[in-house]
């Protein structure tokens, strides 16, 4: 019957990557990142955390870059290097270790929602700080961080523009209207 079940499952940046072969929306969002900020050169390192299902490393792959993703869960078929294992849990030095350096530090993760506004945004946030301490640590040029709005995006958004000047908050197209998250993109010059 007809409007049963997900009411996303038809919405055109869903059938544009599935017809396109990536596993999420997502690309979508990441794309018009990179067109207005010209995040990607070809050569450049990057760490994709959180990359299940693989959509934002795929497009970095194709983008001519160097890639390491990092989740939980096995992402079969991801371009590039591979670690299974938490993003609060990876260091610098493995990553380091893979890459050499690190230009670019992509953070898409999200904790497993329950519905607590509140305590979904504090979870993410975590994740958000986890990504931004290892951009610092390992002195990437630009940063791209998944965030949902709440009581500590200003203070976060801070704490993300002492290390990466150039800052811009975003809600890309591809971004369902009724979603609290948005996306910070830094750099450094």
């Amino acid at each position: 019957m007809k409007g049963k079940g997900n009411p996303y499952r038809g919405d055109r940046f869903t059938r544009k990557a599935k017809s396109q072969g990536y596993g999420a929306r997502s690309v979508f969002k990441l794309q018009e990142m990179d067109q207005r900020f010209k995040l990607f050169r070809k050569g450049a390192k990057v760490v994709d955390l959180g990359c299940s299902p693989g959509s934002w490393s795929r497009y970095v792959s194709q983008m001519g870059c160097q890639l390491v993703g990092v989740d939980i869960q096995p992402t079969p078929g991801i371009p590039g290097l591979f670690i299974e294992k938490s993003a609060l849990d990876v260091t610098a030095d493995e990553l380091l270790e893979e890459l050499g350096r690190v230009d670019v530090m992509l953070s898409d993760m999200a904790p497993r929602t329950t519905g607590d506004k509140y305590g979904d945004h504090i979870r993410q946030i975590e994740l958000a700080r986890k990504a931004l301490a290892l951009a610092v640590e390992l002195d990437t040029e630009s940063f791209v961080v998944k965030v949902f709005d709440g009581v500590e995006t200003q203070d976060f958004s801070a704490e993300v523009r002492a290390a990466f000047p150039k800052l811009k908050r975003v809600k890309p197209e591809a971004t369902r209207q009724r979603s609290v998250e948005f996306f910070l993109v830094g750099k450094k010059s």
